[in-house]
């Protein structure tokens, strides 16, 4: 099955799991208003990503289990697809949240959820829905399995570490009050680390690996040793290509330079900026026009940035592949999941 089957196999399971959640709020006697509401906000705001989190979790437990997702059972493609959907799901409630606190405009090609006719403020209440019918399905599904309470307190545990770097990004990137001074490396790396490492990279494979019974804490401090550094590299060569990148690769106009970000590009550059330099990113970094944008972009490039972020890439990405080949397999873990992580990654170009 490629790539494109496997995704439309995997949408497919969404409407199943849409027609439960409408069969619980039916169950505690919701109006039908409260139910169509409540099908608008999954279905607006869900599926509409690339769902890279999601599937994730299916391509790690066939390379575990040494399957194909043609072989895997109706039953249990169901099962893992579930705990794929419910990152995805994870991913919507954070979105949603995210927009109001950034007051963005459009997500994945249309309005904000809170931008949406009628919306408003009840986006917070629906962004909260979204996350709490994860734990409405996993009980539904695994509350019979042994590593039930696992995924519980993975979920949990995720969740909070990503709301700690989505603080500290707010804190340290505010829009309205641009101060290069709050901005260091140290404090990109946690942001990273704590927003975007833990919940698209170590996340999905966990999951798959308690549903496969690999579960010591040898074989997942193992596995976050790698997917953490890995998911820091993802997002570092997001902010690369964020400014170096065109629309046409990375399928978006990069936002970074305008939106004050604590961004990799920018901290490198403070790490080498004179004087006169300083002022320049002081006073254009985090304005919202394109000559101030412009300016920021052609003092990158003078300072070399482009050379700095391959260095880096050289360099982590021959540390991870040490690290992967060093993997202890003899309790079930398999080197090829951390592999076919990397390799999704690097040389990327969108």
């Amino acid at each position: 099955m490629d790539k494109a089957a496997q995704r439309q196999k995997f949408i497919g399971e969404f409407d199943n799991l849409v027609a439960e959640l409408q069969q619980v709020a039916r169950d505690y006697k919701m109006p039908q208003e409260a139910v169509d509401w409540l099908t608008k906000n999954l279905n607006y705001n869900t599926p509409g990503g690339k769902l890279n989190r999601g599937l994730s979790v299916i391509d790690t437990y066939c390379i575990l289990k040494n399957k194909t997702v043609d072989s895997l059972s109706d039953a249990e493609y169901r099962k893992v697809a579930l705990l794929g959907w419910s990152i995805e799901l994870l991913q919507a409630y954070f979105l949603v949240a995210d927009d109001i606190m950034d007051q963005s405009k459009t997500r994945r090609g249309q309005p904000c959820w809170y931008l949406a006719e009628g919306v408003g403020n009840i986006a917070i209440n629906d962004s909260f829905m979204l996350e709490g019918a994860i734990y409405i399905l996993l009980k539904k599904h695994f509350r019979q399995e042994p590593y039930y309470v696992d995924l519980l307190d993975l979920f949990h545990e995720v969740t909070f570490q990503t709301e700690l770097g989505q603080l500290m990004d707010l804190v340290t990137a505010d829009e309205e009050h641009v101060d290069l001074d709050k901005f260091s490396l140290q404090k990109h790396s946690f942001i990273v680390i704590f927003k975007t490492a833990y919940y698209s990279f170590y996340l999905p494979v966990a999951l798959a690996m308690y549903m496969c019974g690999i579960n010591s804490e040898e074989d997942l401090k193992q596995v976050r040793d790698i997917l953490i550094p890995l998911g820091e590299y993802f997002q570092i060569q997001d902010d690369y290509l964020d400014c170096f990148g065109t629309p046409e690769q990375i399928g978006k106009i990069g936002t970074d330079i305008k939106d004050n970000k604590c961004s990799w590009v920018v901290n490198q550059a403070l790490l080498k900026v004179n004087a006169e330099q300083r002022k320049l990113l002081d006073e254009n970094y985090g304005k919202k026009d394109d000559e101030s944008e412009q300016r920021v972009k052609k003092l990158f490039a003078e300072l070399d940035i482009p050379t700095i972020y391959e260095q880096y890439e050289n360099k982590v990405v021959g540390e991870l592949r040490e690290k992967i080949e060093q993997v202890d397999e003899s309790r079930g873990l398999k080197k090829d999941v951390l592999s076919a992580f990397l390799a999704k990654i690097y040389k990327r170009s969108k």
